[in-house]
Parts: structure tokens; sequence; C-alpha cells
């Protein structure tokens, strides 16, 4: 960086560094900024490009550590920048075009240096780099102390909201694009109108994605802690002051950022041609510059990914929702809760024109068939899954918006890819997907509804050729798939907890469901009584072998007590332990198959049809002490339905067996099932849920941000395999 350095390689010795991180003290209004502020090597746009120049200014950034504070050079390029951005907004009265180009630079070196800083020294210790003192005038009582961190925060946040405004598409009126077209008319070979687009379209893109990786920048220093930060300096100043009135448009403008995937646009087609009248772009910038010169403004690409992908994604729109989780998750302050949480909590539909509430000042609207459409189509990356869990659980008018779409196969379907993609995911990524399903099927209505959802060839279930069904069987097969991935790998309860609860919330809708997905709860059934004997059996030596002799006679495995076990070492003890989580699952499922044969048996011949045709599997329940009450109504049906076939002969077909079994759910008498409690499970949060969602949320911000880099043995936050 600096207007002669070309390479990442010829930076320590750049002349315009060495000067900025030295002993002499620069002025704000030293030409020196614009020498600086000139460099045209192409910026970096992958975390293994910004790695390479972090390692290659390392010794730039440690001489401006040590000689800062008495030379406040980092303080001077901030007030450069500031100015920079203010002459931004300047419309027909600016006269020098510079100014866009070299409030990039500028920032771009700030954020740089910011990261260096913060990795390197604690918040109280960054502040006194970012203080300075000015003389307030002859009438003052002495010197008057300014912090420069909140006003550059807040001119951030204002690039952020107010720079997207700059499309054309928007403004198309406006003075400032009025007087952009007038300047560049006749500059471009292919019309004002295509070239301008652009033009603009790169500028604006370029700054706000350095804005928004900056706001990122500020805020990582939760990296650099074990534990979670909840009175941060950084948080203090998003939270109250001057950033406080802008907190509804920072999280409306993040979020339509991500709506709009803008892609960045590729290079080379945004050059502009050097003019030879001097009075160009171009004019005075050192020589050399010209060639990859406007490559400052494509900063493509997400973080070490291939290079063919670059040109399939939006870097504004990564790095703008992972400002958004990492602002929504910041700890309320001592006095208030967090605005962005707020915000995000209660924005509204923009058909939606009843009030807002007078005690929520963030409020604001936002389109949200866009947002279910960018949320849809957004699912395989972490971050979108986590945002939409987000809007479920924490937006009220969201959830009800989502819940009342009639395609609601475009948001199932890739949460059920996640879950069905177990294997290839990570662990969050897979709780944050099934918790989604979970809070979805605590509406009634889209219980009822995924099973009127017939869905065609579904191509990336490989277990079997599913040339038609509904998505509420496809749901079922998933999450059973899922479980049984579980009980054999991970073996998590807290995943098995939620997998069945969203189970049982349909499983008193279940209608019409697919032949393999009956077979699939039964045969899940049937795993579970095959673990459950192969536990009992441990468990039973265990107990005996602590006994003494194999002869000892045992209590009843049925009516064991935890005083029975108090003398089997811990080991052995853990047997026990297991067969109890193992029963409690065997209970969930039963109760499920319960709850679709007293509820809607009439509507599911396929699934009394799968328990016929392994009814042997539920004998050994039947007088179990934890399960002999909800076996009486399966074990009614399994009695009434065995009894009619019977009557009808033997060598039934298949059509044969579930047309009786459709007219016996007819004559089945209701009022000797035995009614149970409706089964409803509802979504709570933890009671510090920051403990998970924290480090979650920059595990994902450090694999994936677009061109930042952090060296992983200054990570305290959380461990390298976490993400």
């Amino acid at each position: 960086m600096g207007a002669n350095s070309s390479s990442i390689s010829e930076l320590p010795e750049n002349e315009y560094l060495q000067k900025l991180s030295g002993s002499e003290p620069i002025s704000e209004n030293d030409p020196f900024w614009n020498q600086l502020l000139s460099f045209s090597f192409t910026t970096p746009t992958n975390s293994a490009d910004l790695k390479l120049l972090e390692e290659a200014t390392i010794s730039v950034c440690k001489s401006l550590v040590e000689k800062n504070p008495r030379t406040g050079n980092l303080g001077s390029l901030i007030k450069v920048f500031l100015s920079r951005t203010k002459e931004l907004k300047i419309s027909a009265e600016c006269q020098n075009h510079l100014f866009i180009w070299q409030a990039h630079n500028a920032l771009f070196i700030i954020c740089c240096l910011l990261k260096v800083f913060i990795s390197r020294m604690s918040e109280e210790e960054l502040q006194l780099h970012f203080t300075y003192e000015e003389k307030a005038g002859p009438s003052s009582y002495g010197t008057e102390c300014e912090d420069l961190i909140e006003e550059l925060l807040c001119c951030l946040i204002q690039l952020i909201v107010e720079i997207p405004l700059l499309y054309p598409c928007q403004h198309t009126d406006s003075n400032w694009w009025k007087w952009l077209c007038s300047w560049y008319r006749g500059r471009y070979s292919g019309g004002v109108t295509s070239a301008l687009g652009y033009a603009v379209r790169d500028i604006t893109y370029s700054i706000s994605l350095e804005a928004v990786t900056t706001l990122i920048v500020f805020l990582s220093c939760q990296l650099f802690h074990k534990e979670i930060l909840r009175e941060s300096i950084i948080h203090k100043y998003l939270m109250h002051g001057r950033c406080l009135p802008y907190t509804s448009r920072l999280v409306k403008t993040l979020l339509y950022n991500f709506i709009r995937q803008e892609r960045s646009p590729p290079p080379g087609t945004h050059a502009f041609q050097q003019q030879t009248d001097g009075g160009g772009l171009l004019y005075g910038i050192a020589s050399g510059v010209a060639t990859g010169l406007w490559t400052v403004f494509t900063l493509g690409g997400v973080g070490s990914k291939a290079s063919a992908q670059l040109e399939q994604c939006s870097p504004l729109a990564s790095q703008s929702l992972l400002l958004l989780l990492v602002l929504a998750n910041l700890t309320d302050a001592p006095d208030t809760p967090n605005p962005y949480r707020q915000a995000i909590m209660s924005f509204k539909n923009t058909q939606d024109n009843t009030a807002f509430s007078s005690s929520n000042p963030h409020a604001f609207q936002i389109n949200f068939n866009s947002l279910y459409t960018a949320l849809c189509e957004q699912q395989k990356s972490d971050q979108a899954t986590l945002l939409l869990y987000m809007l479920l659980h924490q937006n009220s008018n969201v959830r009800t918006y989502v819940l009342a779409r009639t395609d609601i196969e475009n948001l199932v379907l890739p949460i059920l890819e996640i879950l069905y993609h177990v294997e290839e995911r990570n662990s969050h990524h897979v709780y944050m997907a099934l918790i989604i399903l979970l809070i979805l099927t605590e509406d009634d209505g889209f219980n009822r509804s995924i099973h009127e959802v017939i869905l065609k060839n579904i191509t990336w279930y490989a277990e079997r050729v599913l040339t038609e069904i509904s998505l509420g069987s496809l749901l079922i097969l998933v999450v059973i798939r899922t479980i049984q991935y579980n009980m054999t790998r991970t073996r998590d309860k807290y995943l098995h907890t939620n997998c069945l609860a969203a189970l049982a919330n349909m499983s008193a809708q279940f209608r019409s469901l697919h032949q393999y997905a009956a077979q699939r709860i039964i045969s899940l059934f049937s795993l579970l009584s095959k673990k459950h004997n192969k536990v009992l059996e441990q468990a039973t030596q265990s107990l005996r072998g602590s006994l003494g002799s194999n002869d000892s006679p045992l209590p009843d495995y049925r009516f064991w007590e935890m005083s029975d076990c108090l003398h089997v070492s811990e080991t052995k003890l853990r047997h026990a332990q297991d067969l109890n989580v193992i029963e409690e699952v065997i209970r969930m499922m039963l109760e499920i198959i319960n709850s679709c044969l007293t509820n809607s048996l009439h509507h599911n011949p396929n699934l009394v049809y799968a328990l016929l045709y392994k009814r042997d599997l539920f004998e050994q329940f039947r007088t179990h002490p934890s399960f002999q009450d909800i076996m009486q109504n399966i074990d009614l049906v399994i009695s009434f339905f065995s009894s009619r076939l019977e009557q009808a002969g033997a060598e039934l077909s298949v059509e044969r067996v579930l047309e009786i079994i459709k007219q016996g759910a007819v004559a089945l008498p209701k009022d000797r099932l035995r009614k149970f409690p409706e089964l409803k499970f509802k979504y709570v949060e933890e009671e510090q849920p920051e403990e998970f969602f924290i480090p979650y949320v920059w595990s994902l911000v450090y694999n994936s941000a677009v061109a930042l880099y952090w060296n992983p043995r200054d990570i305290q936050l959380f461990t390298m395999d976490s993400g």
C-alpha cells in the first residue's frame, strides 16, 4: 500500500508506510495523505491473501503500535478518512473526484491496522490510541479530549445505511446522480447508462463492504477472550449515544444487503478510461497506478473458497449477514436490552399497516416476500440458517408470515436437506435446522398443510426412489434418519430429544403416511427395542458381577431403583443410566404411535399395516411398568385388526390387507381407546443462550468472513474444531 507499491512483498520498505509508523507526527492536513492513499495494488479478496498482507506488514504495525501514542498518526489517518467521507456526501459542489478512491483506501488501511491493534491489546489500551487532544480556543480552561472511536463507529454505520442510497436504480432524480451523469457523460464508449451503472455500483459496493468489514473487526475483540464480553467499550458505543439512532436503519440495510445478494462485479468490467486532458479521474495519480487501479473496488470472494465459486456469491451480502448476527447476539447492557436484537424482534412486513408500539423505537418495515425468498435460497450456509432460526424464534411477525405461506415446501426442503446430509454438516448447523423444524411443528396448521403438499422425485434422498411423497412423510423420514444416525454415531441426547419432540408435535396430524415413512417409524422402534435389550443385558451383567456371583438373585429389572446400584462402580452404573435413557426414547416413540392411532387412525392405513407386520416387537413392553399404560391402545389396535385379518382368511395380498384396514378403521369403537394428553412440545432457549450463540457466531465469522484472517493461535473464544 502506498503510491509506489505494486505487490505485497514490497510493503515493508514502502516509504509512506514507514513514515506513517515512524516517530514523526503527521498533521491531518499534510499532503502526505494524498500520496499514501493513492495506492494501486490489488487488495486481498480472501483470507489467504490477507494472511500474506498481515505477515508482510507486521513490522510496520509493530512500529505504529509502539510510536502512535506519541505521534497520534492513527488518529490523523482516521480524521483524514472522516473528512473524505464528508466529501463523499457532497453532490454537485464536489470538485475533487479522487476522494471516493482515497476514502476507500483510507478505510482499508484503518481496517488492517485496527485488526492488528485489537488482537494485541486490551480495549482500554486501544482506546488510548484513539484518544487525541485539541486546543479548544482562548476561552477554554484547558484541553478538551475527544474519543475517535465513537465518531468512527458512527461514521461507518452512516456509510452502510446511506451509501446504498447511491444506487442509480433508487435515486435517479437526485442531484448526486445528475451530477455524476453529467461528469461521466461522453467518457464511456458504451454509453453513460451501462458504464455509469457499473461505476457507481462498484464504488458504493466497495465502500459499503469495507465499512461492514471494519465494524466486524471492531467487534472482534470477543475472539481473544474465553469468557463472553458483557461490558465491552465497543458495545457501549454501539448501544448508546450517537450510534443508537441508527439501529433500525442499520439492521434494515444489512437485511436488504442479504436479500439482494448483489454480486461483486468481475474485474475489468468497470475500468475507467484514462483521460489525456489532465482532468480525468486519474489525474495526478502516481505512475503505474492505472494498471489494476479499480481492482480495489472488486473485493469479491468468500473467505478461502475456491476461485470457481467467487463469481457465484455476494461478498457484501455474506459480510452483512455476519455483522447482523454479531450485533444481534451482543449481550444486553446493564440498563438496556440489546437494541439490535430488539429491532430484529419487532420489524414488520411492508404490507402491514398496523401501528408500531411506542415502547420500541427501533421498529421498522421490510418486504417479507423478498426476505422469505432469500431465506429459502440461502439455507446451505450456516449463517442463513441461523438467521432463519432467530427470525422464527424472536419475531412473531415473521413466524406468522412464514406459517401462512402456501409454498412452505420452498423453505422446509432446504432444511430437510441439511439434516439429510448430517455427515457433511457441523453439529451447530444440524441443531439450528432441527430447532427450526421444532418451531414450525408447534403450529397445527403447519402440521396439517405439509401432508397436503405432494412432492415429485426427491433427487437428494438416496435410500429409496421417492417418485411421489408428501412433504410431511418426507419430513418424518429425514427426522427418523437423523435419530438413527445419532444413535450410531454422536449419541447426543439433546438431538434425540428435539427430533422426537418434532415428531410428537406432528403425530396427531399425521395424514396419508407414505408406506415407506410408516415402515421407518416401526423400524426405528425395532432398532430401539434391540438397543434396549442389549443395554438391559449389559446392565444385568454389571449388577450381577458387582454382587460377586452369577447365581445371586437379582431384583426384577423393571423395578430397579438407584439404591440397588449404589455399590456398582461408575462404569457399571453407566449401563443403568443408559437403560433409563433408552427407555425414555422408547416411551416417546410409543406415545407418538399412540397419538397417531387415537387421532388419525383412519387416515393412516399404512401405519396400521406396518404395526401389524411387526406386532411381535411390542410383546415385551405390554407388562413393563414404564410402558403398560401407553401400550393399552396399541395392543387394542393390534388385536382388533389382527382379528379382522384372521376372519378374512390366509394369504391375503397387500392391497386386500389395506382394504380390510380401511374398513376396520371405520368400525373400530373410538370410545375404547384411552385418551392421553395431547403431545405438544415448545422450544425454549437455555437460560444463558449467549454461551452457545456467541462462540457459534464468531466461529462463522472466523471461517466465512470475506477477506478476513486471524491467527488461529490467538483465538481464545473457541477451539478450532468448534465451527
